[in-house]
């Protein structure tokens, strides 16, 4: 069942591709602002950091779980 959702086809290439490319640009974005607080930045916010990082790790434990899924 899994295996439907995991490699459901996008423009041709599967869906945990695209999902992986999103947890990238959220986990590189995590770290933009990370960076920027640390130069002392006052654009940014440490709840906006913090915010950021739970959204990474979020779509990455999905990423990961429907990647690990799809063998079983």
């Amino acid at each position: 069942m899994l295996n439907n959702v995991t490699y459901f086809l996008i423009f041709g290439k599967p869906l945990i591709m695209y999902a992986g490319i999103v947890v990238l640009i959220c986990f590189l974005t995590t770290a933009t602002i990370g960076a920027m607080l640390f130069k002392g930045s006052t654009k940014v916010s440490i709840k906006a950091h913090r915010t950021m990082a739970a959204i990474s790790i979020a779509l990455g434990i999905i990423h990961a779980t429907l990647g690990v899924l799809a063998f079983f």
